[in-house]
């Protein structure tokens, strides 16, 4: 069954997700993605898949996942968040958590929960 997915990763894992997407292409290619700003734009070049950019992280970029969330356009989120940088969108980090977790959500936050959740959704 088709899902919906948003990809989102921190500055610092951005080649991390793209090296996840490559990996994934076969399944991803398979759902509808949605991405945040500069991993949109990362995904769309490097990997070749096709997705729907919002902005970027800290412009509301999670906040638009979050609101894809809350109306039922989001089924999954991959997010790469690195815990231990600081954010100056942090806030909108953690609502996105929060947001997920309301909604009952998957969330994967890092590459071994993404590589479960791609697998076994």
């Amino acid at each position: 069954m088709k899902k919906n997915i948003a990809l989102i990763a921190h500055d610092n894992l951005k080649a991390r997700m793209v090296d996840w997407a490559k990996a994934h292409k076969s399944i991803l290619q398979n759902h509808t993605l949605f991405a945040t700003g500069t991993t949109g734009s990362r995904i769309e070049t490097e990997v070749g898949l096709p997705l729907t950019r919002f902005k970027s992280g800290p412009l509301g970029g999670d906040q638009q996942i979050g609101a894809g969330i809350a109306e039922g356009r989001i089924d999954m989120v991959i997010f790469f968040w690195d815990p231990l940088e600081p954010h100056s969108h942090d806030v909108d980090v953690k609502a996105l958590l929060r947001i997920a977790a309301v909604y009952n959500i998957p969330m994967a936050c890092n590459l071994s929960t993404a590589d479960i959740l791609i697998k076994h959704f």
